[in-house]
């Protein structure tokens, strides 16, 4: 039987299965006796166990089968909420009682914030503000981290919340290696939705619903990527090529339109003509309000850009909605470009994302537009988000050495007289 006692608050607490209580299908309840000066107080552990799997003198599930540990571990967190509970007592003042036990543990259970309604209380209040504070890609992204979180508790504890004070650097790391397996998430998924996580952890920790953060000293660094973009030559290639079907046309003129933006795929959609203004050089330009960070994007708009807006300036879908260009879905337009690499030979895995790689890369900074200029198209916040392209850039790399060598051998046969 697991027991723990403390001589200075006399409190024992021990888990014990009931089997005056067992279930139709003849298994046991759990409950845990906390016990103080003599007098005891039972609460249910809300499990059920098979009695051979019961292990009396221990207090806890026998073996080491995955089912064992999740009941073990959940049973160890319920100490750990008793032990908090005890801690609380004797850092107030109070004198440890088994009615003064009861009452933290049961107003506890009733009124302590748990995390799932922590969660979706803030996700509740981000859908409000869609479209004021929030994108609406944002507010899925927390959904599905609430989703991801939910199961987790299901896949580790068996349970459908726990405690703020459950909390812990064992739980994040637990929950980080969930995602990795469990889910199959790679290595920056898993760092993003630990960061929608953590987000509202800090929430806890500010209102002070939570006394320490349990993501203190916890590393979440993320892997480098690199960021794939079509070569001149292969957007030369899709450029000129002839294709047969019309919806074939239409996703490569608006692919291309991307690449010669940086126009991600949710900003293209919403392109209005009222976004087009003149700008300080006497050009059309794009004056736009990225959706994703909600920073602003000024865009000369290239001789290639231009025409593909006129091409399409009388398109029903456009004349219609206002919109610049008749944009099908995410989906569809992926689907279509992957024929599109298929027919022009390409082997890179060609969606609609990658155009806005290729505007930051082959476009622009291989023809030698400064970083701070293709940031601010771009419409980065950081500027070490754009630099992250430049060192894709290998022909970049080639003319500047080309041209230090040409300004090296200037300088050496001027001094040397060779």
């Amino acid at each position: 039987m697991f027991k723990y006692t403390t001589m200075e608050a006399k409190m024992s607490a021990i888990f014990y299965a009931r089997r005056s209580k067992a279930t139709k299908e003849k298994l046991w309840p759990i409950y845990l006796r906390i016990t103080i000066s003599g007098k005891r107080f039972d609460t249910s552990a809300n499990r059920q166990i098979e009695p051979s799997k019961w292990s009396v003198e221990a207090g806890r599930m026998k073996g080491s089968s995955i089912e064992s540990k999740t009941v073990n571990t959940f049973l160890d967190t319920l100490l750990v909420r008793a032990y908090g509970i005890q801690r609380e007592i004797l850092e107030e003042g109070k004198k440890m009682s088994i009615d003064v036990f009861r009452t933290k543990w049961l107003g506890a259970g009733k009124n302590a914030r748990t995390l799932i309604g922590v969660f979706k209380d803030h996700n509740k209040k981000m859908e409000q503000l869609i479209g004021i504070d929030y994108a609406y890609a944002t507010f899925q992204r927390y959904q599905t981290s609430l989703q991801h979180t939910e199961n987790f508790l299901k896949w580790k504890f068996k349970v459908p919340d726990v405690h703020l004070t459950d909390l812990n650097y064992q739980f994040i790391s637990d929950f980080e290696f969930y995602l990795k397996t469990v889910c199959g998430c790679g290595h920056n998924s898993t760092m993003k939705y630990l960061s929608n996580f953590k987000k509202i952890v800090l929430t806890c920790v500010k209102n002070d619903w939570l006394h320490k953060d349990p993501f203190f000293a916890y590393r979440m660094p993320k892997t480098e990527v690199d960021r794939v973009a079509l070569s001149a030559e292969e957007l030369l290639t899709v450029i000129k090529k002839k294709f047969v079907t019309e919806r074939l046309r239409l996703v490569r003129d608006i692919f291309v339109f991307s690449c010669y933006t940086g126009l991600a795929y949710v900003d293209v959609q919403k392109l209005r003509r009222s976004e087009i203004t003149i700008g300080i050089d006497g050009g059309q330009w794009l004056q736009i309000k990225r959706q994703k960070t909600e920073s602003r994007s000024s865009i000369p708009l290239l001789p290639e850009a231009i025409n593909i807006l006129n091409k399409y300036e009388n398109h029903p879908q456009c004349a219609s909605t206002s919109r610049l260009l008749p944009v099908l879905s995410n989906q569809k337009m992926n689907a279509y470009l992957k024929e599109i690499a298929d027919v022009c030979g390409i082997e890179k895995n060609i969606t609609f994302h990658l155009a806005r790689h290729t505007f930051a890369t082959t476009v622009t900074l291989a023809n030698g537009v400064p970083t701070e200029s293709v940031s601010k198209m771009l419409g980065h916040r950081d500027l070490r988000t754009t630099q992250l392209y430049a060192k894709v850039i290998d022909s970049k790399i080639s003319e500047d050495m080309r041209r230090l060598k040409e300004s090296l051998i200037d300088k050496l046969g001027k001094s040397t007289g060779i």
